[in-house]
């Protein structure tokens, strides 16, 4: 090992975990470009080009590489990269996953009459539903630029449509970015668990490794032996829960509580050792669970956005389709 790698590793080894990256930034990459190109036909054809889904790979890495922007900033955003779970799928012992709380406010009230607090326990679900939402906020707005771009009797602002369009189509690439990282997080067991970097120092009755776990699996792992194609290839069919985003992030996660445990027992035979295809092939898995869940959630964000309104003051999404109402005012801006 390279001397410089040794010594950014042992420090990553050392880390807390809301300074724990999930997958490192090829794990990430694949994670996001494998999404993007399994996405189906009904959704905008801008966002299932080779350009989308090269994008989306690198932006889906940006969450982590914007650390060290600043104290404030860190502090505020790196625990929503993860959710320490126990054994039972609670909080730290506090609250349950299932159902989980309306907003990061009730969270922090749930949290506090534990004896807990959100910036120790981590908020992964609600980086993932806050991106989704915004998701659905943008395809929202490009739904209704594309229809009044259209409208010959909307033409006198049709180049404004098209630019803001345009620019509507760079922030839909951030927004499936950033909603892909948290997604990605969300897949990778050691960031559900209390467990996130080796057993830590409570009971052990079935010994499992205490050693610092996190960065040699998600990284260097990942780095040396995971290939998109194999990702690719391990991707599950289009499902959409016709749920509350709520639940399925809840369940998406819990889910992934359930790995933990599989994760420690692979470790302990063996199978995160040179040459060995355990690791592999779980960490494989694992970042396909969180692709598919990532087009899913996507083509959920996408339809869900039909049914939206844009703009101040706002408009229907479906009265612009319609032809019923023109959506200048609203979107340039009645102040």
């Amino acid at each position: 090992m390279k001397p410089l790698l040794a010594v950014g590793l042992c420090a990553l080894a050392l880390a807390a975990p809301s300074t724990l990256f999930a997958w490192g930034g090829t794990g990430h990459r694949i994670l996001g470009t494998v999404a993007i190109r399994a996405l189906p036909a009904e959704v905008p054809a801008f966002l299932r080009t080779p350009q989308a889904a090269a994008d989306v790979g690198e932006l889906s890495r940006e969450p982590d590489r914007s650390k060290g922007a600043g104290k404030l900033h860190d502090q505020d955003r790196d625990p929503g990269h993860f959710i320490d779970l126990d054994e039972d799928g609670k909080v730290l012992g506090g609250p349950p996953m299932l159902p989980l709380a309306a907003t990061r406010a009730d969270f922090a009230t749930q949290l506090r009459a534990a004896g807990l607090d959100e910036w120790k326990t981590g908020y992964l679900p609600y980086s993932i539903i806050d991106r989704y939402q915004q998701l659905t906020s943008d395809f929202a707005y490009w739904r209704v630029l594309k229809a009044a771009e259209a409208n010959p009797a909307w033409k006198a602002h049709k180049a404004w449509f098209t630019q803001d369009r345009i620019r509507r189509e760079a922030l839909i690439l951030k927004s499936v970015g950033e909603l892909s990282h948290f997604v990605g997080d969300g897949s990778q067991p050691l960031h559900v668990t209390s467990h996130f970097n080796g057993w830590g120092d409570g009971p052990n009755p079935q010994g499992y490794s205490r050693a610092r776990l996190h960065g040699p699996f998600e990284s260097d792992l990942v780095q040396a032996t995971v290939k998109p194609a194999a990702v690719a290839a391990k991707m599950a069919p289009l499902r959409l829960c016709g749920c509350a985003i709520e639940q399925r992030v809840s369940t998406y996660l819990a889910a992934t509580g359930q790995t933990v445990i599989p994760f420690y027992e692979m470790e302990k035979a063996g199978g995160m050792a040179p040459g060995d295809p355990r690791g592999t092939a779980m960490a494989v898995v694992r970042i396909a669970v969180g692709a598919s869940e990532l087009r899913d959630v996507i083509v959920e964000a996408w339809r869900a956005s039909l049914n939206s309104k844009v703009g101040w003051r706002p408009v229907a999404v479906q009265d612009v389709l319609s032809g019923k109402v023109d959506p200048y005012p609203a979107l340039y801006g009645i102040d």
